[in-house]
């Protein structure tokens, strides 16, 4: 029942959710490039979409009282819109493999190129530390993104992230909040998916081990932590981020 590719695919949500202990975010854009190829659109979507939802759920439950309420509605309300649309698109249009896995590649390739330009730009930390946040519009127009991205990929994370930390400033803040976020959204998506008949019990089988794994993956990945230096890390994340995009775009 379980095959190469399946166990291809358990080593990347393995070192993929190592990554997402570390950097906070990246995850999921890194383990569905490759899934996609390893296991399918219809596979991988559910599955690491689930895997994101007890992400989140240990996130909240180690430190609830910080979430920020009044941001979190904001943005589950305008990253709902933005995941209708994403819904719409996919379930709507005949989208084919081929155009599903470059137009993927294009959003991940995106997403490193603003993961650089945000972490290694002292530029952007000198606007940063001058102003408090965007304009609402370019704000409200980045979560739309987001949840245009996430309601067809479940990958819309590093959007959330350009505007939540532009939004929120301590760290126990950022965290419970964006995944409080995640938790919802992915609840949507998981009913979603199960209205449109995407579990069955190949995938359960797979979704049970994927599981264990990430269990194993979040304790590494705390481990690394303590004695990595995260620049150095976040350098690695996003070559492997270039080299996911690039690798759908040739596929």
């Amino acid at each position: 029942m379980i095959d190469g590719k399946d166990i291809l695919f358990f080593i990347i949500v393995f070192v993929s959710n190592v990554i997402q202990s570390i950097t906070g975010f990246a995850g999921t854009v890194l383990a569905m490039p490759f899934s996609l190829m390893l296991v399918g659109y219809n596979t991988a979507k559910p599955i690491l979409n689930v895997l994101g939802i007890v992400i989140s759920l240990g996130v909240i439950g180690t430190n609830h009282k910080s979430l920020n309420k009044k941001e979190f509605f904001k943005i589950i309300a305008i990253m709902l819109v933005g995941m209708v649309v994403g819904y719409f698109v996919t379930r709507q249009f005949e989208i084919s493999a081929g155009l599903l896995y470059h137009l993927l590649g294009v959003i991940v390739l995106s997403f490193m190129c603003i993961g650089v330009f945000n972490t290694f730009s002292e530029k952007y930390r000198k606007r940063k530390k001058e102003t408090n946040s965007k304009t609402d519009i370019l704000a409200y127009i980045v979560l739309v993104l987001a949840g245009i991205v996430h309601g067809m990929f479940v990958c819309g994370g590093p959007l959330l992230v350009v505007y939540a930390s532009e939004k929120m400033k301590g760290r126990d803040e950022f965290r419970v909040t964006v995944s409080a976020v995640w938790a919802v959204l992915n609840t949507v998506i998981l009913f979603s998916d199960i209205r449109d008949g995407y579990f069955n019990p190949k995938l359960f089988v797979l979704l049970g081990i994927s599981i264990v794994i990430l269990f194993g993956a979040l304790w590494v990945g705390n481990m690394i932590f303590r004695h990595i230096n995260k620049k150095w890390f976040m350098i690695i994340t996003y070559i492997l981020m270039g080299i996911s995009g690039i690798s759908l775009l040739v596929k």
